[in-house]
């Protein structure tokens, strides 16, 4: 970030409009091109990571010294600050990001920091971040406190909402199409096997590249996010359907077993009822072969019994 800072304070060594020499000059105030030769706080950021200044074309460095001695001391800096942030509702999460300036080698007795009385922060509109919207900012104190003594601080606390759409369009939006596409399962033949398992995989390896492309982004943390949330319940729904299939590929497969088991056993129910049958009726038809052949074996003998006695009749009356 760039920022210009601006440092005011009182050196009653430096008032010049009480000396006879500048009285006839009608001097209000001096700029100082040479500011190594004047005391100035020792000002320094304590969560700064990298800094520089601004030499282009000329430093960027203004030393104002007024007639009463009121010292202004303006510099434009560029500035990599720390910001530790909690994602736990990423990316529906607001950032808090601070500015801490403390004296270095002054305590606090001995050198004071105050904010100036009407906007101390000043910020230029329109401010543009490409994911977050400044929402709102404010000052405060915060002494530091060491072993070698209590430092004076200020800090600036720059709260940050996180912009909600491109993560709409470019994960939630994705995922649900994802989970969609998966259901698309339900709707095929169960028969159809190579094609629900391609979609199943397909979808199931979709969403974790799309998970791990998540991931890749953002620092690893030791907690769950709320995009964590999300992308673990989309994946439980893909493969959910994936499961779905095996499921009742597995069940059909047990029905038709069944059925076919069934099926053999009626079967094998009807042969032997037809072999029973078959042989009742090859029972009933030689009892009665047996019983014809007997009736004939009788009429036989009757037969002869008569034709016996016909021919032995005559002979007797004669």
């Amino acid at each position: 970030m760039q920022l210009s800072l601006r440092q005011e304070w009182v050196d009653e060594r430096l008032a010049f409009n009480k000396m006879a020499s500048y009285k006839n000059y009608n001097i209000n105030s001096i700029t100082l091109t040479e500011q190594e030769r004047l005391w100035k706080p020792d000002l320094f950021f304590r969560n700064e990571k990298e800094g520089h200044f601004h030499k282009i074309i000329m430093p960027n460095v203004l030393l104002r010294i007024n007639g009463d001695g009121a010292v202004l001391y303006s510099i434009r800096i560029s500035l990599v600050l720390a910001c530790p942030m909690d994602l736990k509702y990423y990316p529906l999460d607001k950032q808090n990001c601070t500015i801490e300036m403390a004296s270095y080698g002054y305590l606090d007795d001995d050198l004071k920091f105050i904010w100036k009385e009407k906007n101390p922060v000043q910020i230029n509109q329109p401010l543009t971040l490409p994911r977050f919207t400044l929402e709102t900012f404010g000052t405060a104190f915060c002494t530091s406190r060491t072993a070698t003594g209590a430092y004076s601080c200020l800090r600036v606390d720059l709260i940050f909402k996180r912009e909600f759409s491109y993560y709409l369009i470019q994960i939630y939006i994705p995922c649900c199409m994802l989970v969609i596409v998966s259901w698309v399962s339900f709707w095929l033949d169960p028969n159809a096997i190579p094609a629900r398992v391609s979609l199943g995989v397909t979808t199931l390896l979709t969403m974790a590249t799309q998970i791990s492309g998540i991931n890749a982004s953002l620092p690893p943390v030791s907690y769950t996010k709320a995009i964590d949330v999300w992308t673990g319940v989309c994946l439980t729904f893909v493969f959910g359907a994936l499961l779905e299939f095996a499921l009742v590929n597995y069940a059909s497969r047990s029905d038709a077993h069944a059925r076919m088991q069934q099926a053999r056993q009626e079967e094998e129910l009807r042969a032997r009822e037809l072999e029973f049958q078959q042989r009742q009726q090859l029972a009933a038809a030689a009892a009665l072969a047996q019983h014809q052949q007997r009736n004939h074996h009788h009429h036989a003998q009757y037969a002869t019994y008569g034709a016996n006695q016909a021919q032995v009749s005559p002979a007797r009356l004669y």
